[in-house]
């Protein structure tokens, strides 16, 4: 795929330096979800996992490199996935992880967090709050600021998922992906256009955090000055413009959707496939419930991209919601 940042061969080489427990996730297709979305949808399950989700594909590849490096400490700014993965990836390699995250972020992921080796700092405000504390530090100490998305290596190493896509003897056209800060999007988007073309890359955002879409619908990019939306993974306001020009290559379509089709789409993965999950990794199946008559007919892949979810909050959001029916 010409254009983008990434690199086909940098992304094959990088499943040599992940840990094999991140790679080959599940991909089936679930049928039990079939009759309520109309169409086929196969799962990549991407939170069976010590992380509980795709973000250690990344975190992988970027500790590698510094495991080489004579400063063997990196800095990060997480709502709770990218830093739960850089400590799991930074303490197999001996590396000197911080993270900074809004004190606001999902508690599950903050006790996490603090159950791993790395230095926990709290910041007032939310994650763009955090994004230039972390700068901060890593500016003050001299160390590795990992920005995830804007460090291509966050988005190759996310991009193997899409190599396992491709490889799988699945029949799909279309694949739904989460977009929050883009490394998910940008890396499996490069790998479909590259060697699977004919799939349609659809990315999902809240309605209450658009900014990416926004941005990728204007073609620069869009700021927001708040986001609402209980899909914390994703919920960034100032969207990282290489990115964006990642984006515009490898995403055929980027749709916003509704908190109710969020826990709606929480609500069906439960009852359907079993599996209890973060609202990011719902926002596929949202995308069906809103367009149902978009998808007919189709064969859908949906990135099941994480399950760090409060326990008593996902009680509340599942407990409440309704299951959509055709």
């Amino acid at each position: 795929m010409q254009g983008t940042r990434l690199d086909t061969a940098r992304i094959r080489a990088a499943r040599r330096v992940i840990d094999p427990v991140f790679l080959d996730t599940p991909l089936y297709r679930c049928e039990a979800l079939e009759p309520g979305l109309g169409c086929a949808v196969s799962i990549k399950l991407e939170t069976a996992n010590p992380v509980r989700s795709f973000k250690a594909r990344g975190t992988e590849v970027v500790a590698d490199l510094l495991a080489g490096h004579a400063s063997r400490a990196a800095v990060c700014a997480s709502a709770g996935n990218l830093g739960q993965a850089l400590a799991w990836s930074g303490r197999g390699r001996g590396l000197d992880v911080t993270v900074v995250a809004s004190r606001f972020a999902t508690r599950a992921k903050l006790d996490r967090i603090r159950a791993s080796d790395a230095t926990l700092e709290l910041v007032d405000g939310d994650h763009e709050a955090a994004r230039e504390r972390a700068a901060a530090i890593a500016r003050y100490d001299g160390i590795r600021l990992v920005e995830d998305s804007l460090d291509i290596e966050t988005c190759e190493g996310a991009a193997t998922i899409g190599l396992e896509l491709v490889d799988a003897p699945v029949s799909f056209d279309t694949v739904l992906i989460a977009l929050g800060g883009g490394a998910l999007a940008t890396g499996v988007g490069h790998v479909m256009k590259a060697l699977a073309p004919e799939v349609e890359v659809i990315c999902v955002q809240p309605l209450g955090a658009p900014a990416l879409t926004h941005s990728w619908r204007r073609r620069r990019v869009v700021t927001t000055d708040s986001t609402d939306t209980i899909a914390d993974g994703v919920a960034g306001r100032r969207p990282i413009a290489a990115v964006l020009d990642d984006l515009l290559l490898v995403a055929d379509d980027a749709v916003l959707v509704q908190e109710a089709s969020i826990i709606a789409g929480m609500r069906m993965l439960l009852d359907h496939a079993g599996l209890v999950v973060e609202p990011s990794a719902a926002l596929g199946i949202a995308a069906v419930l809103e367009d149902r008559d978009r998808f007919a007919g189709r064969h859908v892949v949906t990135i099941v991209c994480g399950s760090n979810v409060d326990v008593a909050a996902y009680h509340q959001w599942v407990g409440a919601a309704p299951i959509h029916r055709s």
